[in-house]
C-alpha cells in the first residue's frame, strides 16, 4: 500500500493508505453509519459521484460477491475506512474488497480517523473531496475546492440503462431450508405475477427489482429519458420511479415526462423517484446539511403512529411547505422532521423517501409494494 491523503475543500486533511487503484479521485464526501453491507453500498448506483465514509470502523471481513451487489458495476468515486481486512472470511466471498477495487480502478484510503472525519461533516456539512496517492496536500485541497459541486448535478444520465429490458434476474427469497416449515431448499418460490408495471431507471437498485417480482410485478425497465408517451403506449397496469443520484431539482426534462403520467396509471416513487414527484406537484426540494445514509433512521407513519427503522440514503429532502393543499405527507424522520413519504388526495400517486427494499438494512417497510399493489387494484 502506498501512502494517500483526503482533503476536504474546506482545508482539512487526513493521512492514510490508499487500496485498490492509485491516483486521484474527486467527489462529495459523505458518511454511511451501517456496521454491515459495504458490497451493496458501493455497487449502489444512487452514490454516483460520491465519496463514501464508513463509520463503522472495519470493512471487508466477508470480501465480495456477485449475488450482493445492487449494479452491474461500483459508483462510488472513493471509499474512506478506518481498517480494511486483508484475508475476508465468508463461504460466499470470491474475491477481496481491495482486489474488487483493484479490478474497477476505484480508490480506497484506510487508516482514517472516520470518527473524526465523521464528526467534522456533521459539524460542516457534505463537502466535497478529494483522495490521492500522488498530490502534495496543498494541491489535493485545490483540487478539492475545483471539483464540481452536487448542486445542480445530473448523474442519472450517466446510470441509466439504455436500452429497455424485461426484469428477469433472479428474484427469490434465500432462506434456511427447515422440516418444520416444509421448506425444502435455499429459495422461496415467487408468486404468479399479477401486474405488469414500467419502471423509470434513474439508478435502479437490483433489490427494488427482485422486491416488485416478490411482490407479483412483471417488469419493464426504460431509460430515464423515456417520454411518457412511449410508457402508456404500453399500457402498464402502474409506473415506479426509481431511486437515483444527485439533484432531483436538476432534472427538469425528467419531471416534463412524468407530469404527463400522473392522473393517467398508478405512480409509486422511491428515494429520487419521491423527489421527483415532488417537483411534478410543483413543490420543491433543498439540500439536507450531511444527508441521511445508514440502516436505522427511524420514520414515523402519520396515519397510524406506527415507526419503523429504515434505510437510507439521500442528501436532498423535500420542503414540505412548498406542497400544495392535494399533497398529503404520510411519514416524517423522527430524527430531524424532514419529510419521508407522501401521497396525492386526487391521484393515484405515492412515494417514500427511505428504501423499503432495504439493502442493506431492516425490512420493517417492504409492505410498501404492497400498498403499490392495492393502490393499483383501487384504481381498476
Amino acid at each position: 500500500m502506498t501512502n494517500a491523503i483526503l482533503a476536504l475543500e474546506d482545508g482539512r486533511t487526513f493521512h492514510g493508505r490508499a487500496f485498490g487503484h492509485s491516483g486521484t479521485t474527486s467527489g462529495e464526501i459523505c458518511f454511511n453509519t451501517s456496521m454491515t453491507g459495504y458490497q451493496e453500498i458501493i455497487t449502489d448506483p444512487s452514490y454516483r459521484g460520491q465519496i463514501v465514509t464508513m463509520t463503522y470502523p472495519l470493512q471487508g471481513n466477508y470480501g465480495i460477491n456477485t449475488d450482493d451487489s445492487e449494479s452491474a458495476s461500483p459508483h462510488v468515486r472513493g471509499f474512506v475506512i478506518g481498517e480494511l481486512c486483508e484475508t475476508p472470511s465468508s463461504w460466499r466471498s470470491q474475491q477481496s474488497l481491495a482486489d474488487y477495487f483493484k479490478e474497477h480502478q476505484i480508490i480506497g484510503i484506510e487508516d482514517i480517523d472516520t470518527r473524526a472525519l465523521t464528526k467534522h461533516l456533521r459539524d460542516k456539512g457534505a463537502m466535497r473531496a478529494v483522495i490521492s496517492s500522488e498530490l502534495s496536500e496543498e494541491d489535493a485541497i485545490k483540487a478539492a475546492n475545483e471539483a464540481p459541486p452536487m448542486e445542480g448535478s445530473d448523474f442519472v444520465k450517466e446510470v441509466s440503462t439504455e436500452e429497455p429490458y424485461l426484469w428477469e434476474g433472479e428474484s427469490r427469497l434465500w432462506t434456511i431450508p427447515s422440516v418444520t416449515t416444509k421448506q425444502e431448499t435455499n429459495y422461496i418460490d415467487l408468486p404468479p405475477v399479477k401486474y405488469r408495471i414500467v419502471a423509470y431507471d434513474f439508478g435502479i437498485k437490483y433489490n427494488i427489482l427482485r422486491s416488485l417480482r416478490q411482490s407479483g410485478f412483471k417488469v419493464e425497465v426504460v431509460n430515464s429519458r423515456t417520454p411518457a408517451s412511449e410508457v402508456l403506449a404500453k399500457n402498464p397496469d402502474g409506473v415506479f420511479l426509481s431511486n437515483g443520484p444527485g439533484d432531483p431539482a436538476a432534472l427538469t426534462y425528467i419531471h416534463k415526462e412524468v407530469k404527463q403520467l400522473i392522473g393517467q396509471v398508478p405512480v409509486f416513487g422511491i428515494c429520487l423517484g419521491h423527489q421527483i414527484l415532488t417537483h411534478c406537484f410543483g413543490g420543491t426540494t433543498y439540500k439536507l446539511k450531511f444527508g441521511h445514509r445508514g440502516g436505522n433512521h427511524p420514520v414515523k407513519d402519520l396515519r397510524t403512529g406506527r415507526v419503523a427503522i429504515t434505510a437510507q440514503n439521500h442528501g436532498f429532502a423535500t420542503d414540505d411547505k412548498s406542497l400544495p393543499d392535494f399533497v398529503e405527507v404520510t411519514h416524517v424522520n423522527l430524527n430531524d422532521q424532514t419529510v419521508e413519504g407522501m401521497r396525492s388526495t386526487k391521484d393515484p400517486v405515492f412515494s417514500v423517501q427511505h428504501h423499503p427494499e432495504a439493502a442493506p438494512g431492516p425490512n420493517d417497510d417492504k409492505g410498501f409494494f404492497d400498498e403499490f399493489i392495492e393502490l393499483i387494484e383501487s384504481s381498476n
